[in-house]
């Protein structure tokens, strides 16, 4: 087995590797007794850094007894975990039938023409995070999407600008 980096080893410095391994540490040995530890020490990760760094999977398949492979197996197939940190603000775009009914995949075509946002990408300075989402429960306001949590229908391209433009005149804000 590979020999990790031991958290206490590295330079302190805030924001450093140091921490972040420290934090994984931490949710790892808090959770690990657990039933089923695997997806609560992810989220518990995720909750505490915004996203599962790559550093992460080896320190958790260790701690479990499983493959690296079982982690990653894991991390990519449930589409709310992130493997790099997202922008400032979140978007989420419903994928749903009323919302492909309605139109969100000229919502899709737009925010990549306009803003350079991709699916599971950030916009270039870091403001906003593009996900696709299957339902939001607001199918007779299709589309929708979620903007920082709050859910919003009746979407139009207009509206995405508006949002997108206040996220970064206002300075990209705080979530």
């Amino acid at each position: 087995m590979e020999s990790r980096p031991e958290a206490s080893n590295l330079p302190e410095a805030p924001g450093s590797r140091r921490e972040v391994l420290a934090s994984i540490d931490a949710v790892i040995e808090g959770r690990r007794a657990l039933p089923g530890a695997l997806l609560p020490i992810l989220h518990g990760i995720q909750d505490a850094l915004g996203h599962v760094p790559a550093d992460s999977v080896p320190r958790v398949a260790e701690a479990l007894n499983l493959s690296q492979a079982e982690v990653h197996g894991v991390l990519s197939f449930y589409h709310d975990f992130r493997t790099s940190p997202p922008g400032r603000h979140i978007l989420r775009l419903c994928r749903a039938e009323a919302c492909l009914a309605m139109g969100c995949e000229a919502l899709e075509t737009h925010l990549h023409q306009r803003h350079r946002l991709e699916f599971h990408g950030t916009t270039p300075d870091g403001g906003v995070t593009l996900e696709p989402v299957y339902c939001l429960g607001n199918c007779a306001c299709a589309p929708s999407v979620m903007v920082d949590g709050e859910v919003r229908g009746r979407v139009t391209s207009q509206k995405l600008d508006q949002w997108i433009g206040g996220f970064r005149s206002n300075g990209g804000g705080a979530r």
